[in-house]
């Protein structure tokens, strides 16, 4: 998915993201926004967008460049904002939940959720050797083929590199914390989580 003629390994996996709304999404959280290019995606899909992010300077771009009148804002650290316990149909995020923890982030997420809503994330990990190779080699490839084509955008957003946990770590920390999220990884050097929260009795 391109954004406003804009390229790079995250945008392109917000289509992944999109897809994985839950029907009659109307309250959803974008986890670690940027500069808001998810944000304003999603706010033609569903009826109000939280974007939170740390990061005030990125967070003001955001501002300048909103759009849509159905997305808030907001400037604060997930972990400790004081949202209500399952207030949101979806929550999702991009390469953000390395920055806070992945265990943490995804603990948090669930208890904002509400019952039959849907976790999307789509994450950065460090690759291992020799398990990761075949990805590496598939993502440097990919990512020339990309820029052949695509006008190639850099965000403003703080990065933190290498990312503290690997693809597999990752994929255990999510299965555990997630039970039943379904866990893919990306030729891009990302991977994808999707959890439903199994609906009130």
């Amino acid at each position: 998915m391109r954004a406003c003629g804009r390229w790079n390994h995250n945008i392109h996996y917000h289509s992944l993201l999109l897809r994985a709304l839950p029907p009659g999404a109307e309250q959803v959280l974008d986890v670690g926004c940027g500069e808001g290019l998810l944000a304003r995606a999603l706010s033609s899909q569903v009826a109000h967008v939280t974007a939170l992010d740390l990061d005030a300077p990125t967070l003001e771009l955001a501002r300048r460049h909103a759009a849509a009148g159905n997305i808030d804002y907001v400037t604060a650290d997930f972990l400790t904002h004081p949202f209500e316990p399952a207030s949101f149909d979806a929550i999702v995020s991009v390469a953000a939940i390395h920055h806070m923890g992945t265990a943490a982030a995804l603990e948090r997420m669930r208890g904002l959720l509400r019952p039959g809503g849907t976790v999307a994330v789509v994450g950065l990990a460090r690759s291992q050797y020799p398990a990761d190779l075949v990805f590496d080699v598939a993502g440097a490839i990919g990512t020339r083929v990309h820029q052949l084509t695509k006008t190639y955008w850099e965000t403003s957003a703080p990065k933190l590199w290498p990312p503290p946990e690997t693809f597999a770590e990752t994929r255990r920390i999510a299965t555990s914390t997630l039970p039943g999220a379904r866990y893919r990884r990306h030729m891009l050097w990302r991977y994808s989580l999707v959890w439903k929260k199994p609906s009130a009795r």
